[in-house]
């Protein structure tokens, strides 16, 4: 088999073509990115059940709190929102002390994971009611505590009280418990652990630094349906995430009620997932500016989630006008001067200059009904949005698949109104959760693709049959599902004039607590791993190149798919020439390797992932993972079975 380079058809790759979609799934963000220790931290807490058009949320204020052991015989906890710290989560904590050390703790997922010699930064808001004044807060393993601070509640209104805990060894599963040193009754508030080692005091780092490794160019947030929500009270409201963090609403999140039993109350097995928001739209975008990454927000069009409710804001009203003020009024707090009204917000906040937003997603997963009427709906958004920002690149949505009827008439009305205005979408997200046969058939899926309207290909993964769609499966995150993954993102990387922009999804799962798998990262409370998507995606994204080459194996698309192998490359503005080689069958190929961009016996640098179909990453077991060699004479190149290559010629 022979593969021929040359640099006849030549294409610019967008500067931003790959990059990041973070949407709060299996815990990603609360017991995830976001880098606080504790669960239900402001006793806000709901249960959540039901069924499309019929949910509930239940106050529940007092999970993953808890009595710690037989400290204080009698004592009790009781959740109370009179003369509460706040309005907007008004709930609190009335622990009723009795006996000796009366004692509480909170479940924090799977206990604390702790680090030797690390400071632990603790904070809580309490006001005594009467008895003992003193609290303590410790860590414990196994009954044994490793590390104390006292504080003496003086003040009789609510204040703040700040900790720091260092133990000397490390510890996994250990108990955050507050105790009062008699009987007493004390209120508590907004409790808070943060490790010293979190990113800018927000995000927990080994998880971020899994995202710098990717090299994103871009970050799509905060979802997902996650922006729909459930009903439209539940959806995503941006402003609520820019108060203090303390005055940030809870919210419940709409991934609770996923996987429900049929049982009597219709409760999922994480009926109490939440968000407190402590990660918000301003945090969203200083991890952005810390990545390098364009920031891309999804905006509501007045749509919860088309798959999970019929809730719509009609579009005469004063509550749509609302939806559309919101998106006006993010751009200005994103990109205005601190003399306006948002800009100055985010001043406030602790950032003066702009955030330098570019991208916006309109509508996050949303087709066209007679009801819906979401092209008019779009159609508003974008005239106002151009009006005063005629900058802003807009991305619009073709629905749940590519290749159902609301896809096709998507693209059509899009066609049509671009005729119109050529600034109406810049490009178009596209959603795809397949299986491997479908990702090699559809390798060249963006061939024919008009080249007006760009695309961004916004959610996909291989989902592989018996193993995707399970809750807590990381065997769903398989070689196999990544080699095709590699071999479809070739057909992106070749037609990089109308894919401008790709993102995998889900970004992120907490193992135990996972609603969705695949995923591209997976975590627990102390360690965490990629995936072979994962390092197919970082391939691709470090070495993405300026210009498509033509990367020609001389076999028909029927050919191709008997093969399966498949191929791109690239060239850098520095003159090197990047070749992806993608071998997804069974046994190994000899591909002889020419061009005339380079000479006979030329040595290049080659980066290999390969292994048996099945093989997967586990925290401390990373089978698949990619090896470089050096010096490799690529004439002819043996791709090996289940393999991705990237050979770099410099």
């Amino acid at each position: 088999m022979k593969l021929t380079v040359d640099a006849k058809k030549s294409v610019d790759i967008s500067k931003d073509m790959y990059g990041l979609f973070f949407e709060d799934i299996n815990y990603s963000l609360d017991g995830g990115l976001n880098a606080e220790m504790l669960e239900n931290r402001n006793f806000e807490a709901m249960f959540v059940h039901g069924i499309r058009d019929n949910y509930q949320a239940v106050y529940d204020g007092g999970y993953a709190w808890s009595l710690y052991e037989d400290n204080g015989a009698g004592s009790y906890m009781r959740y109370d929102d009179r003369e509460p710290l706040n309005n907007v989560n008004p709930h609190y904590l009335v622990f009723e002390g009795k006996g000796s050390n009366p004692s509480f703790k909170n479940k924090a997922y799977d206990g604390l994971y702790i680090k030797a010699g690390m400071r632990y930064f603790v904070s809580f808001y309490a006001k005594p009611v009467k008895g003992n004044k003193d609290v303590t807060v410790s860590i414990y393993k196994y009954g044994v505590r490793k590390a104390v601070e006292q504080v003496i509640v003086y003040d009789e209104s609510w204040k703040k009280y700040e900790i720091t805990l260092i133990c000397d060894e490390d510890l996994d599963g250990a108990d955050f418990v507050v105790s009062l040193g008699g009987e007493g009754v004390m209120c508590f508030d907004a409790f808070s652990m943060m490790p010293e080692d979190s990113v800018l005091n927000i995000f927990r780092r080994d998880l971020v630094e899994k995202l710098e490794a990717l090299n994103p160019s871009f970050i799509r947030f905060p979802g997902g349906c996650v922006v729909e929500g459930n009903t439209l009270v539940n959806r995503y409201k941006w402003k609520d995430t820019i108060a203090p963090v303390e005055e940030r609403a809870y919210n419940w999140n709409r991934w609770a009620v996923h996987g429900f039993t049929h049982l009597p109350n219709l409760a999922g097995p994480y009926a109490h997932y939440g968000q407190t928001l402590a990660v918000g739209f301003y945090e969203y975008f200083l991890l952005c500016e810390y990545l390098k990454a364009k920031p891309l927000p999804v905006m509501n069009v007045g749509l919860a989630c088309q798959f999970m409710s019929s809730e719509i804001v009609k579009m005469d009203t004063v509550e749509f006008e609302n939806y559309v003020q919101d998106t006006l009024d993010l751009i200005e707090f994103a990109n205005g001067s601190t003399d306006t009204k948002w800009g100055s917000k985010r001043a406030q906040m602790g950032h003066t200059e702009p955030f330098g937003l570019e991208y916006l997603g309109v509508g996050n997963e949303q087709w066209e009904t007679d009801y819906v009427k979401f092209y008019e709906r779009y159609t508003k958004f974008e005239k106002r949005i151009h009006e005063k920002y005629p900058d802003i690149k807009i991305i619009g949505t073709s629905g749940p698949d590519v290749w159902g009827g609301g896809y096709f008439r998507a693209w059509e009305w899009a066609k049509e109104e671009y005729k119109k205005n050529n600034n109406f979408m810049y490009a178009m997200d596209e959603h795809y959760y397949v299986a491997p046969e479908w990702l090699y058939e559809h390798t060249h899926f963006y061939d024919e693709y008009d080249r007006d309207i760009k695309v961004f290909a916004g959610e996909y993964a291989c989902h592989i049959r018996g193993l995707a769609g399970r809750m807590n499966c990381p065997k769903a995150n398989n070689l196999g599902g990544a080699i095709a993954e590699a071999a479809f993102l070739t057909g992106i990387e070749r037609n990089a004039d109308v894919v401008v922009l790709a993102s995998y999804a889900p970004l992120f799962a907490r193992m135990g607590y996972t609603q969705w798998s695949p995923n591209l990262i997976w975590f627990d409370g102390k360690d965490s791993y990629g995936t072979p998507s994962y390092y197919v995606q970082q391939l691709f994204s470090l070495y993405r190149g300026d210009k498509t080459l033509s990367a020609d194996l001389g076999l028909t698309k029927e050919e191709e798919l008997k093969e399966k192998v498949f191929a791109s490359a690239v060239a850098t503005e520095d003159g090197n020439i990047i070749i992806k080689l993608v071998n997804g069958s069974d046994e190994d190929k000899a591909i002889e390797i020419s061009s005339e961009l380079f000479e006979s016996g030329r040595e290049a640098t080659v980066i290999e992932l390969s292994g048996e179909k099945d093989a997967v990453n586990s925290v401390g077991n990373l089978s698949v993972v990619p090896v470089e060699k050096e010096n490799v004479i690529i004439d002819k190149y043996i791709a090996k079975k289940n393999s991705f290559s990237v050979i770099i010629l410099k």
